[in-house]
C-alpha cells in the first residue's frame, strides 16, 4: 500500500451523469483509468442539484427528475502522479471542470 502524508495533491473533476465514454458512464471510466494506474484512492459522488457552464439546472427534484445529476470525482495522491495520468482525464473530460489543489493529508491508512 503506499503511503500518503504531509502535502499532496487533491485532483477535483466536475462532470455530469450522462457524460460516456467507450459507451460506459465517464465517471466509471475515469475511475477504472486510475485503478489500473494504482493511484492511492478516488471517490465518485453524486450530486443533488447543480449547474455548470451553461447554466442549464440538474436536479434530483421529484418534480423535475434529471438523467444527468452532477458528478464529483475526487482523487488524492502526490504531484508527480496527478501529473502523470492529467492527460488521460482531461483525454476522457468532454464537458466540466477540473481542478487541482494543495492539500495536507492528516492520515492514510487502509483497513487491515
Amino acid at each position: 500500500m503506499k503511503e500518503l502524508s504531509g502535502e499532496q495533491v487533491l485532483l477535483r473533476i466536475l462532470l455530469g451523469e450522462s457524460d460516456r465514454q467507450d459507451g460506459k458512464p465517464t465517471y466509471q471510466a475515469i475511475v477504472e483509468m486510475l485503478r489500473r494506474e494504482k493511484i492511492s484512492g478516488v471517490t465518485v459522488l453524486r450530486g443533488i442539484t447543480g449547474y455548470g457552464a451553461h447554466s442549464h439546472p440538474h436536479t434530483a427534484n421529484i418534480l423535475r427528475l434529471s438523467q444527468d445529476l452532477p458528478i464529483i470525482i475526487e482523487v488524492v495522491d502526490s504531484q508527480e502522479t496527478i501529473e502523470r495520468v492529467l492527460p488521460q482525464i482531461e483525454q476522457a473530460v468532454h464537458g466540466g471542470l477540473i481542478t487541482m489543489e494543495k492539500v495536507r493529508v492528516i492520515k492514510y491508512i487502509g483497513e487491515k
